[in-house]
């Protein structure tokens, strides 16, 4: 640029500064421009959206809406907590790296974390199998319960093969214990041991979590009490000798793998929070001691500005409940670890999940995660395998490296949307807390079925908006591609896994002192609370399994609860379904169930309901036959009758189909009385003609595209 140029360009700049070329606009202003635009369309209806939490996302946010809320001149680091609870955020401190290594057996888990944590991965993420969970060794749990969802831990062998060149002094480590978390940590302690790792060394998380295991699997090995007092030891014996390690877990991820809002899973987390501060206090423990030693962890699904808006309502929440507790500002921070949503998730066109899982995990960021898990793009598939592994750990890394979340504090902080919502989700949640502790508290909620019917209510809404196409899932129920090569599942074979373990196992206990192991347990059995852990740990040492432990513990115990628990689902389950069945009918016949379109007129008149009927029926593993269009009934006729189809769907405009559809429908009918007749479009004062006239079927945008398909895939003999 000249310098003249750049004179001329500060002259004006002088006189009439740029921005006052451009008088701000007020809201009203704004909204009759929108409006005109709209050509008479309601603006409620068009241009805001009404969120499952019942929330209405506003297209503008002006000043004037956060003007007035109480948390808008708080700052990062400083209760309510709502920006962060670190000053600086992540300048000073990253969020962890923390992948979940889903694999069966310790030596797999081990494997994958030395290859990851020269990657990029900084906490070691380790979900446990469900007979773990529920205090069983291998060979005494149900064959399908060894190695689901996780790894199967058995003994301090195993512990030792898990940690075997891991620093656990440098490299937290996040264990979901479920109810009882004082078995599992124990073998964890008794192997770092071995390794010359002091307990104080160990750092990270191994958490009890009993109302979040009652509410997943609908039962507890042991009472709730029982649960509250080992969680009380546990979390006492920590203050002292581990304090490095959080020992209480608040996980959402059943409720909101339920189906849930994000109101309805931070209530629940609140409501689960309290519970258990209830419980730790009753029994003796301090408020300040008890809440740094609680890690919360929530899902994080596809509505991006609402997820980041939960996270900080969370922090914000949690500090005002730990605050009536007579907490300090230290107790009141939350630690939340962020994962990835596995509802969101796909089996069909997964690449899509890589997208889908970098949204979720850009949220979690920007709504302050202390550590994060992104979900492996094959997860709903099976196991992942090291390149998965790889694209979920770089979403992070990207994230940090490139996007530079590392150097911003609280980025959303000031939005005027983000506060907005971050407000209104705190009121929800906090109302929906309020009912939950009406009604007793979380576990006598759990009891009385209330948590389970209203995320059914939500769960049943999302469905159903999916079915009618609403809410899409790319892939699935919008744009999806048949042609796509299907990736390798990699699914865990249980009774191999059993076997394996099982034999583990029984080494452990042949080469064990027996009678030095009975005696440990005999004094487990017997012992004072306030050396539960100590003997529990000296147990370990002498070769006392998993499922020793668990007894030991267990011991005089009552019968633990029973309730209604709340199913895992994922969004694209019920198309899926249909695919894997019109699959499973190709691999039968030798073909995919075919549907044919009549498109009548040249391409301008049918093209928009060609495309719409062709997604609509590829949606359920339906191969679609097109074409250019016929001039003549007759023409359309024989070659549907030629094309092999079972379905002919008719293609053109409102206009022309009550001359096109009773002579074309007549013509197939008359011909092939099997052939099923659909009409794209929904022409309501034509309905019943062309209903007297053969049509079976009518697809529109407001049609059910779900429960449609089912019908069809039954009628044709698809489902077997």
């Amino acid at each position: 640029m000249s310098d003249e140029v750049q004179t001329t360009m500060a002259g004006d700049a002088a006189v009439q500064p740029l921005f006052d070329m451009f008088p701000p606009a007020t809201y009203d202003e704004w909204r009759a421009a929108a409006e005109k635009t709209l050509k008479g369309a309601p603006f409620e209806k068009r241009l805001i959206t009404r969120t499952y939490e019942q929330i209405s996302l506003q297209p503008i946010y002006n000043a004037e809406d956060i003007a007035s809320l109480p948390h808008i001149t708080s700052l990062p680091g400083f209760a309510p907590f709502v920006r962060s609870t670190r000053t600086l955020g992540y300048v000073i401190g990253r969020w962890e790296v923390c992948q979940e290594l889903p694999y069966p057996t310790p030596r797999e888990v081990n494997q994958a974390a030395h290859d990851d944590l020269p990657r990029g991965l900084t906490a070691i993420n380790v979900p446990l199998d469900r007979a773990t969970l529920h205090g069983l060794d291998p060979d005494a749990a149900p064959v399908e319960w060894i190695g689901a969802g996780g790894m199967s831990l058995a003994s301090v062998e195993d512990a030792a093969t898990l940690c075997d060149g891991m620093a656990l002094d440098r490299t937290p480590l996040l264990v979901a214990a479920g109810a009882d978390a004082l078995a599992v940590a124990t073998l964890i302690l008794a192997a770092a041991e071995r390794y010359g790792i002091a307990h104080d060394q160990v750092q990270g998380c191994i958490g009890a979590d009993p109302l979040g295991a009652l509410a997943m699997f609908g039962t507890l090995p042991l009472s709730l009490e029982r649960c509250y007092d080992a969680m009380a030891r546990w979390t006492a014996w920590a203050q002292t000798h581990a304090p490095r390690l959080r020992t209480i877990m608040v996980a959402t991820h059943g409720y909101h793998n339920g189906g849930a809002t994000v109101v309805q899973d931070l209530a629940c987390a609140l409501a689960t929070g309290v519970a258990y501060l209830r419980a730790m206090q009753e029994r003796g423990l301090d408020i300040d001691g008890v809440a740094p030693r609680m890690q919360f962890a929530f899902s994080i699904g596809s509505q991006f500005f609402m997820e980041i808006a939960r996270l900080r309502a969370a922090r914000m929440l949690w500090a005002r409940v730990v605050a009536a507790f007579g907490g300090n500002d230290e107790s009141q921070k939350m630690r939340i670890h962020g994962r990835t949503s596995a509802w969101t998730k796909a089996r069909f066109d997964a690449y899509n999940n890589m997208l889908r899982a970098t949204g979720e995990a850009m949220a979690g960021v920007m709504g302050g995660v202390d550590s994060l898990h992104v979900s492996h793009f094959d997860e709903a598939l099976g196991l992942p395998d090291e390149f998965s592994r790889r694209i979920a750990r770089n979403v992070q890394i990207i994230l940090q490296e490139e996007c530079n979340f590392i150097r911003l504090i609280d980025p959303p902080g000031g939005s005027w949307a983000i506060e907005s919502l971050t407000d209104q989700v705190a009121q929800e949640a906090w109302a929906l807390f309020q009912e939950i502790e009406r009604r007793g508290g979380m576990a006598d909620a759990l009891a009385a079925g209330f948590p389970q019917s209203a995320i059914a209510a939500t769960r049943n809404e999302r469905f159903s908006a999916i079915a009618q196409r609403r809410e899409v899932i790319i892939g699935v129920n919008m744009y999806p591609n048949l042609k796509e090569k299907p990736l390798t599942v990699r699914p865990v074979d249980h009774a191999a896994v059993q076997a394996e373990r099982a034999a583990d196992v029984r080494r452990v206990r042949q080469v064990r002192d027996s009678q030095a192991c009975q005696d440990a347990l005999d004094a487990l059995v017997s012992a004072p609370q306030d050396r539960l852990v100590e003997l529990a740990l000296a147990a370990a040492r002498t070769g006392a399994t998993l499922g020793d432990l668990a007894a030991a513990l267990a011991s005089g115990d009552t019968t633990g609860p029973t309730i209604e628990s709340i199913p895992a689902h994922r969004a694209a389950e019920q198309f899926e379904t249909l695919r894997m069945a019109a699959d499973a009918y190709a691999a039968r016949t030798g073909a995919r169930p075919k549907v044919f379109l009549a498109n009548m007129g040249p391409i301008p008149q049918h093209k928009a309901r060609a495309d719409f009927s062709t997604g609509f029926f590829e949606a359920g593993g339906f191969e679609v036959i097109g074409n250019d269009g016929f001039t003549t009934v007759e023409e359309a006729a024989q070659a549907a009758l030629a094309s092999g189809a079972g379905i002919v769907t008719i293609c053109s405009t409102d206009d022309t189909y009550p001359e096109i559809v009773p002579p074309l429908t007549n013509l197939i009918k008359s011909n092939r009385p099997d052939m099923t007749v659909v009409l794209a479009g929904y022409p309501a004062d034509q309905v019943e003609a062309h209903r007297a006239a053969g049509v079976d079927e009518f697809i529109h945008l407001r049609a059910n595209c779900y429960e449609t398909l089912v019908r069809l895939q039954q009628l044709k003999g698809v489902v077997a």
